[in-house]
């Protein structure tokens, strides 16, 4: 009897649990884009541009530009592969099949690249990294560029 008791209350608990998430979900403020992305900030990972510019060439890193193509065409990190952010989970999967790889996300300025690495995260991936200050920081150090 007590088994079933337990098996109840966690039962009870999980459905109590499930109804509060939920019902902050459905009544969660409107956002900005910019609390979207500082909220995103909090739960990814983040590096330095010359961590990044250490994982450069690294066997297994792979560099993602989150910029659209236009952005890209006009330079990029060396070996970089682009997906523009509104792409990335439906192309992400054909370049990085294996969720422990490394990859290095960026944009411009690390906002785009900050949400572009909470989805990646969301969707599974282990080992994702947001480059602070993005590609104007890369180029600005004088980091290669393609």
């Amino acid at each position: 009897m007590k088994r079933f008791r337990l098996n109840l209350s966690v039962n009870a608990l999980f459905v109590f649990l499930s109804a509060v998430l939920i019902s902050f979900s459905a009544s969660g403020k409107d956002m900005t884009g910019k609390e979207l992305v500082e909220g995103a900030k909090t739960t990814i990972k983040s590096i330095s541009i010359a961590d990044a510019r250490a994982l450069l060439g690294k066997s297994g890193a792979v560099f993602l530009d989150v910029r659209e193509p236009e952005e890209f065409k006009a330079g990029h990190i060396p070996g970089a592969i682009n997906i523009p952010r509104g792409l990335l989970e439906f192309q992400i999967e054909q370049q990085a099949p294996d969720k422990n790889t490394t990859i290095v996300v960026y944009c411009r300025s690390g906002n785009r690249s900050a949400l572009a690495a909470a989805t990646l995260m969301n969707m599974g991936y282990k080992n994702v990294f947001n480059v602070d200050g993005g590609w104007k920081t890369w180029q600005e150090a004088g980091y290669p560029v393609e």
